[in-house]
This record gives structure tokens, C-alpha cells and sequence, in this order.
């Protein structure tokens, strides 16, 4: 395989996996043989075992950190100050995307950014969704509110009042208080009923009409 048939191949895809370049008749020694090449060059980059994207000035599409987090590990949705910065409920910029799985944690340094997975129980992995992270490219995020509440859950002592002032929560009026509460049942966890407590009572006291759990 040449380096332009795979240009082709990949055309505006962000990420691609070496089962898109084995349909049809390929050799599929020289297909891996070639990726190792041209990883070494510098033309692509390797993410993980058979997870790549296109190097500048190859690359049509920028790969948005979300969808990178995704399909490094599945399954996975991105949580806790990643989300939280990403629906503008909290003022820091984060350098590293958390994400939540049900699989073993770990940490992935990649050339695309750093990429952290925390463990949940299966009875937790809930509260995500699909969003448009970048024009074309979607990824799982925990919802505003399961953001907060797995934070709590995987932070120890993060539902004392003290800790959720900490974290400068702004643009309260986006979190759906109903959600929250109903969340925090779900998980059936005396800490997050806690902290749901602890969070309504912060956006009532902003005056945003909300009422408290």
C-alpha cells in the first residue's frame, strides 16, 4: 500500500482503525508493515494497538479530544472537570480528559493529549449521551448532572460543601435539578444524595428559581 492510497482511504475520518485498511484484496503483512513506517516517519499517529490518525500536514480533519477519549477505550464516556469545563459549569481550562468505564483504569500518553479512565460499576455506567463535539464528530459525555455526581462518587470527601464550593460551579441555571435528583437515586448512594442535597441548595441561593431537592 502507498502512502497516497491511504490518503484516500481515510479521506476526512478523524481516527481510523487498521480494519478500515484490510477490505479487499490487501496484503495485510505489508499493511502493517507500512503503518510502523510511516508512524516512524511521522506521517501517522499511533493512539493505541490499531487506532490511528493522519499527522499535520496530512490531516483534513483535527481529531477533537472527546473522540479520541472514546475510541481509545470502550465502552467510556467523557466525565467528571472534562465535561464539567465542556458545558461551561466550571472556569478552568483541563489539560487532561477523564473519562469513566466500566473496565479497568488506566492512563493513556498519547501525542494527541493525555487521557485518564476511571472505574465505575456496571450499575453506575448511566447518565451519558451523544454529543456533537465538533462539526462531524460525536462523542458519549456524561450529562452536566452525572458529570458533577461521578465526580463525587470517584473524589473522596467531595460532598462536603466546602469541596463543591471549591470547584467555582458557574452557569448553575443549565443543571436540571430533577435529573439530578433522579441520578443520584438511581446509584442509590447516601454520598451523591448528599451532594444532590448540597448542589440544589447552591442554585437556589444563586436566585435562579430552581427548588431545592
Amino acid at each position: 500500500m502507498k502512502f497516497e492510497e491511504l490518503l484516500e482511504i481515510v479521506g476526512e475520518e478523524a481516527l481510523f482503525e487498521t480494519g478500515l485498511l484490510l477490505a479487499g484484496d490487501v496484503d495485510v503483512a505489508d499493511v502493517r508493515v507500512q503503518l510502523s513506517r510511516w508512524t516512524a516517519a511521522g506521517r501517522i499517529i499511533q493512539l493505541r494497538r490499531g487506532l490511528y490518525a493522519l499527522a499535520p500536514p496530512y490531516q483534513v480533519v483535527a481529531p477533537h479530544p472527546f473522540l479520541v477519549a472514546n475510541r481509545l477505550l470502550q465502552p467510556s464516556y467523557v466525565s467528571v472537570q472534562a465535561a464539567l469545563a465542556h458545558y461551561g459549569l466550571i472556569p478552568e481550562y483541563v489539560a487532561v480528559v477523564t473519562s469513566v468505564t466500566t473496565r479497568r483504569p488506566g492512563t493513556w500518553e498519547t501525542a494527541l493529549g493525555r487521557y485518564t479512565f476511571r472505574s465505575l460499576k456496571q450499575n453506575r455506567f448511566f447518565g451519558y449521551r451523544q454529543v456533537e463535539v465538533a462539526e462531524g464528530q460525536q462523542a458519549f459525555v456524561a450529562t452536566p448532572e452525572k458529570a458533577l455526581l461521578d465526580l463525587v462518587y470517584l473524589e473522596p470527601g467531595a460532598d462536603d460543601p466546602e469541596y463543591l464550593a471549591e470547584l467555582r460551579l458557574q452557569n448553575l441555571e443549565r443543571l436540571d435539578l430533577d435529573r439530578l435528583g433522579a441520578q443520584a437515586e438511581r446509584a442509590d448512594s447516601p454520598k451523591l444524595a448528599r451532594a444532590a442535597e448540597v448542589i440544589a441548595e447552591m442554585v437556589a441561593e444563586e436566585g435562579e428559581g430552581y427548588e431545592v431537592i
